[in-house]
């Protein structure tokens, strides 16, 4: 749906039910853009590309004669998803990105959201930066990078701008905590339910935790910055909060966060997963510094949330 307004520009967040999504919808809408949003069926190949499909017809003919804004930000996919749904994934962004058609007044960006530590898992030298060669491990990472192929192909075609926004681990209110992700998150969970959480990894391991609703204002800075760039031009930003913490951080920060003991266990054996995945950026220092909220706020403020829905008894999925 979309809330036409003519003269206003016009953003299409693809993938708008899921944490990063609707973050940025909030965002788009706070700031006084109009926004579409889809409804989906990811589980069916085909019938997701004619959505798809129709959606895109939609939105050329609203956007006309206005700046645009394209978000990526869909996928179900995290890193121990197998090759095969990955593989239908990637077809049918192959196919979105087929779509996509010139744009010669220059008012377009896409900006897909990528994933730094699937991409970067098999790197060496950290920490990682947009000049860092990707080296996936597993197929999701595998899968990002020709995503991320797919769309500097379909830019070079149609004179368009685009941002491959390379994540760090996103987390904050919202998030669905029915899949096997966001360790921060299931911390949360584990607290709000009472139950041990199972942590598959050293508690050494090191990653990057970015607050979701700075990550929304982030991409907007992406989508202005990348404007000012020759058309058909793809610019890779790292995103990230630049600040790495350990495992066993992370978890003594949500004790304390808590104000009482969180049980864990040790459950090692995660596939995909390395020791050291700190990132850092050589590109857009004014976005970087959008990456303000302490990682205890971020942390408080998504524990509320998880506190939340499982006292009221609806769906941790979003």
């Amino acid at each position: 749906m979309s809330e036409r307004t003519t003269g206003r520009p016009l953003a299409w967040v693809v993938g708008s039910g899921g944490l990063v999504g609707r973050h940025l919808v909030a965002a788009l809408r706070a700031r006084g853009d109009e926004v579409m949003t889809s409804a989906v069926p990811w589980s069916d190949e085909a019938a997701s590309v004619e959505v798809l499909r129709a959606e895109h017809e939609r939105f050329v003919r609203e956007r006309a004669g206005r700046p645009w804004l394209l978000a990526w930000c869909a996928g179900a996919g995290v890193v121990a998803t197998g090759a095969d749904a990955l593989a239908a994934e990637l077809r049918v962004f192959e196919a979105f990105t087929a779509l996509l058609e010139p744009d010669p007044d220059g008012l377009g960006v896409v900006v897909l959201a990528s994933s730094a530590g699937g991409l970067y898992a098999g790197a060496t030298s950290p920490p990682f930066t947009e000049d860092t060669e990707p080296a996936p491990l597993v197929p999701y990472g595998r899968t990002k990078l020709a995503m991320e192929a797919a769309l500097t192909e379909a830019v070079s075609r149609t004179g368009t701008r685009a941002v491959l926004a390379r994540l760090a681990n996103v987390y904050g209110p919202g998030q669905t905590l029915g899949k096997p992700q966001g360790l921060l998150s299931q911390l949360c969970l584990s607290d709000a339910t009472t139950r041990p959480l199972p942590v598959f990894v050293s508690l050494d391991t090191i990653r990057d935790y970015v607050y979701v609703v700075d990550v929304a204002r982030m991409f907007l800075r992406c989508a202005e910055l990348v404007r000012e760039e020759p058309a058909g031009t793809t610019v890779t930003k790292v995103v990230a909060s630049g600040r790495p913490v350990t495992v066993g951080h992370l978890v003594s920060e949500a004790r304390r966060v808590f104000h009482r003991p969180l049980r864990t266990a040790m459950a090692p054996g995660g596939r995909g997963q390395v020791l050291d995945l700190r990132l850092g950026s050589v590109r857009w220092p004014e976005v970087d510094a959008l990456a303000a909220t302490p990682l205890v706020a971020g942390l408080a403020a998504t524990a509320a949330d998880v506190r939340a829905r499982v006292t009221s008894g609806g769906p941790l999925d979003g």
